[in-house]
Formats: structure tokens, sequence, C-alpha cells
């Protein structure tokens, strides 16, 4: 694999959140994610781990002949790590002095925990009235199902998306990422720059409510209305867009698949041009009509490709401007050109695995990008620098009835 970094990175001087303190409080993806998004852009993202083994995304996806996970590298980079039980007294003491001096909050952890742990939203603006708190949880933090546990895979559920995903034969089907904590996280960012926007105004911060079930829900575009308006209830369709046309895979005599989306009428008259097929007046001159005929034109579209090597497919399309392309994996993308010239993929050090590849900073600033500083942190790394201590917080006799902190 050719070796691909990025290009000169801007000095720490430079990002665009350089002067924003975040606690992290989360642990898993959803509220990680939107830590891990701040801490591209330059914020200083201060994680708090239980000293006993700290964030579960530090074991996943090791074993016994594979013990360094691929997970934590990336999910926890660019962050400070600082160990404190906050099932004790004495970790949650370490966490207020902690809040008490940041701009933010990041926590996931069920509703009522924090309440229940003296660190409600009042108790942590008594000492920092701009502090802002973004509390990523499966049903928000009101409503009857608050308290109800909701990973990801629930909320994509509760939300819709899982029900439309997957072939029509076949039960609803994962994306094969965590879309959902993913979405989540985006949405407790984006709530985030915008509190941290309106304090400037006020000074005041305030709380953020990200449910996972509705960052979700905001991506299922009209399903909503298809039903209560006429009374459709949007299905699964496998790579087919239903109505639109063509827009779908097609197999190549090579063994791939190339996805051609040509349902524009001025885009589909090159397509037909390429293939050769005269449209005039005929069932697939508009786009209505092709929408009607969409499993024809789907079965003369294939039957073209089924003779061709997916790189001539491509060659063509691409002559006529028709918008195709081959499914990429990780392999296509390590070594595509444009992912190399915008250094879209970024290699860092890592102490086991040696050259680690990861997504780049999403967004691009021109003037003050964010850059991937450092991998994820051993447990507890930060805590001579932040806490002054050496090693993990000293246990203490835990209270009667520990709080519940089973992550949202």
């Amino acid at each position: 694999m050719a070796a691909m970094t990025a290009a000169e990175p801007a000095p720490d001087e430079a990002l665009p959140l350089r002067d924003v303190r975040v606690i992290e409080m989360g642990h898993l993806i959803a509220g990680p994610f939107c830590g891990s998004l701040l801490a591209d852009l330059g914020a200083e993202v201060i994680k708090i781990e239980n000293p006993d083994g700290g964030d579960p995304m530090r074991r996943w996806g090791t074993s016994d002949s594979e013990p360094d996970s691929l997970w934590w590298p990336i999910i926890g980079r660019n962050k400070k790590s600082v160990t404190a039980d906050l099932h004790l007294e004495s970790g949650r003491s370490t966490a207020r002095r902690l809040i008490a001096a940041a701009d933010v909050v990041i926590e996931n952890f069920r509703p009522g925990t924090l309440e229940r742990w003296g660190m409600s939203y009042e108790e942590l603006a008594r000492d920092n009235p701009g502090v802002i708190l973004a509390r990523v949880s499966g049903f928000g933090q009101t409503g009857p199902y608050a308290r109800r546990a909701g990973y990801g895979a629930i909320g994509e559920a509760v939300g819709g998306i899982r029900y439309v995903t997957g072939d029509p034969g076949s039960p609803p089907s994962r994306s094969g990422i965590s879309l959902g904590d993913s979405v989540a996280g985006m949405y407790a960012c984006i709530g985030v720059l915008t509190a941290l926007h309106e304090r400037e105004r006020t000074g005041r911060g305030q709380v953020i409510d990200v449910a996972l079930y509705e960052s979700v829900l905001s991506l299922m575009e009209s399903t909503l209305a298809e039903y209560a308006v006429r009374g459709r209830i949007r299905e699964r369709t496998g790579a087919v867009l239903p109505g639109v046309a063509p827009s779908n895979l097609y197999p190549t005599a090579d063994g791939q698949w190339i996805l051609i989306a040509a349902n524009q009428d001025s885009v589909f008259a090159r397509l037909a041009e390429v293939i050769g097929l005269g449209i005039g007046k005929d069932r697939f001159a508009t786009h209505a009509s092709r929408a009607t005929h969409q499993a024809e034109l789907d079965a003369v579209i294939s039957d073209w490709t089924a003779g061709r090597g997916a790189q001539d497919i491509m060659t063509l399309l691409e002559e006529h401007s028709v918008p195709a392309t081959t499914m990429y994996r990780a392999p296509e993308m390590l070594h595509d050109p444009h992912f190399a010239a915008r250094d879209s993929i970024i290699t860092r050090p890592h102490p086991t695995l040696g050259p680690l590849p990861m997504h780049n900073v999403s967004p691009r600033l021109s003037r003050t990008p964010g850059r991937v500083r450092w991998l994820g942190p051993q447990l507890g790394q930060h805590n001579q620098e932040l806490l002054g201590e050496t090693g993990a917080e000293q246990a203490a006799e835990p209270e009667p009835a520990a709080a519940e902190s089973e992550s949202a």
C-alpha cells in the first residue's frame, strides 16, 4: 500500500476550536463521536474514564490473538484521558472540578443518572453558568420512554431506518455501520457549536437534548407524509430507488457491480446514447415513463453492462458525464488516486500496530483546518497533567446504592 499522509499540518494555534475545553463522560459511540468531531477541530477534549478498564471501545474487536483494538485509536483520537470512578463521591468531585473550568460537557448515560450523582445541569451551572451540557440518550431526557435503555440499534429501529433497510424478501437489516450512534453524535456536535455561538451573546450555557431515535427520524425524508396523506408505508427496496429510474446496481462481465444514477432526462439521454438505446417519444423518454417501466429499463441496462468489464463501462460513462461508480471497499479507498490527492485518508503511527490508516478530519476549513494530532491515549495517560496524579484514582467505599450508569 502506498504511503498516504496529510498535507503539512497547521500549528495548534490555528485550530478553530483551540480555546474550547470539553469534558467527555460518555462511552461507546454516540457521545464519544461528538467528542471526536470537536477534538478533530482543535477542542481540548478530556475524557473521564473508569479506572477499571475505561471505555469499552478500548476492547471492541479484540481477541486473544488480536489484543489491540482498531476502534479505540480512531474514536479516541485527539482526546486526553483521565481516570475517575463516577460511582464514587471522590470521582464525582474530580469531575466537578474539571467541569467548573470547562465550556462543554458530553454525556450519554441513562437519563436521570447525572441527577442521582448530584451532577444535574442546575448543580453544574451553579459553579459554571456558561457550561453547555450535551446529553445523548436513546429516547431523550423527557417522555414516557426516557428511562428505557436505548443503544444505536434501538434508535435505528424506532426512528424507522431499520425497517426500510435491506431487500424486500428479507427481514429489516443493519446498514453495516453504527449509523444511529454516529448521526446522534453529529447532532450533538451541531448543538454544541450552536450553543457556543449563542453563549457569545448571553454568556449563559444550556442543555442539548439529543435522542438517538429522533436523530434517525430526521433522515426519514417524506415517509411520515407518505403515510399520513396517501396511506403508503415505505418498504424495503434493496438497491432500487422506486419511481426514479435508472438508479440501481448493474452486473458487469468481470463479476463487479456498478451503480448508475441517470434519472434526470438530460443525463438519461446521454446514457441512452452510450448504450445505443433510441428513446425518442417511447416509454423511456420522460422521468414519469421511466418510473412506469422501471423494471424493463433496468433489464435493458443490465444486459448492456453484463457484456462489459467494469473499467470499460466506467470509461464510457465518464466520457459522457453519466454519474456512475463501482462499489468501494477499504482496498479501493486506500488505493484510489482521488482519495490520495485530497488526503481523505491519513496514516498515524500506532505503538504496536504500526502505521494506522483512518479518515481525515471533516468538514474541511480553508484557513483553520482541523487535524489528527494523536491517536486514542492510554487509560489515564493525562492524570498527571490534568489532575496532578500519576496513577488511577484510589478506590473509596462506594455509596450504599451506586447510581446506574448504563450508557444510553
